[in-house]
């Protein structure tokens, strides 16, 4: 099936059709805001935060359990909760929302034969690769994020608004536990880059979602198996998910910044070259069939 490329003799005929017309971001946000999966998704995650509320009321304070962790003094106050809330999900909750978003936008659109349609607009495939991606990082972002604002509210409610106590022991005032909770926040966005990046990869090989999102989180599990295996040594430091926690350096007495500027550096890497291998497999991909 020929398609239209954008060049610039292309990006505008007589007949007033323009390349950046076709496709607005608006209107595939809209799209893709109006499809259950995105509904679920974030009711889920909005509803988490106070599921773990009623668990914490129900079951009473932690108590100490061998080596200290965030569940020890996730009742401290709202910031501990938030931050206790993003450690419980961002191995599996966060990592199954962000290919959800990454892995299902190209690939239900061929699932349901609409690609040819929209390419027959005409939509330039880059075009249309780079507008999906865009709206689909735009809301797994908005996923990483609805989750720690959404803790911070139920665990004010709940807990109140106190210093930041660390696992290690001492604490963190509130004004300098806003610019840890900022970094943290930040590195697990850049942490799950990788994730999107990947269910992208296979969005486009793919005609399932499911295949997909599944391929994605799949492959972060193995990864996240193979980072278990000690006798891999210091080859597991390549391995995507290998850095992926840590944020939690950010917790320190002092933070420290050398895991979370590999783990960056990891996350990045990988990320820009499945999205290379994302747009060279969309450019030649049989929409037709």
């Amino acid at each position: 099936m020929s398609t239209t490329t954008e060049s610039p003799s292309a990006a505008r005929t007589g007949g007033g059709y323009a390349v950046r017309r076709t496709l607005p971001l608006r209107v595939e946000a809209v799209r893709q805001l109006r499809r259950r999966r995105t509904l679920v998704a974030f009711a889920i995650l909005l509803v988490l935060p106070w599921v773990l509320v009623a668990a914490f009321r129900i079951g009473g304070d932690p108590g100490p359990d061998q080596a200290p962790s965030l569940v020890d003094v996730a009742t401290s106050g709202a910031l501990n909760f938030a931050l206790f809330t993003l450690f419980v999900s961002a191995g599996f909750l966060l990592v199954v929302a962000v290919a959800l978003f990454c892995g299902d936008t190209v690939a239900a659109e061929a699932g349901w034969s609409s690609l040819r349609y929209l390419l027959a607009a005409p939509v330039p495939r880059g075009r249309l690769l780079r507008i999906k991606l865009v709206v689909a990082l735009g809301y797994a972002t908005l996923a990483v994020l609805c989750l720690p604002a959404m803790a911070l509210v139920a665990g004010t409610v709940a807990f109140g608004w106190n210093d930041v106590v660390l696992p290690t022991g001492g604490t963190v005032p509130v004004d300098a536990a806003l610019g840890r909770m900022a970094i943290v926040v930040g590195y697990a966005l850049v942490a799950q880059l990788v994730v999107a990046a990947l269910a992208f990869c296979l969005s486009v090989t793919t005609d399932s979602p499911l295949g997909a999102v599944g391929g994605a989180v799949g492959l972060v599990i193995v990864s996240n198996i193979l980072d278990a295996v000690t006798a891999l040594g210091s080859a597991r430091d390549f391995l995507p998910t290998h850095w992926s926690y840590a944020w939690m350096d950010a917790l320190q007495a002092d933070v420290q910044w050398a895991g979370m500027a590999k783990g960056t550096a990891i996350s990045v890497s990988y990320s820009v070259v499945l999205l290379a291998l994302a747009f060279r497999r969309f450019r030649g991909k049989d929409v037709v069939s």
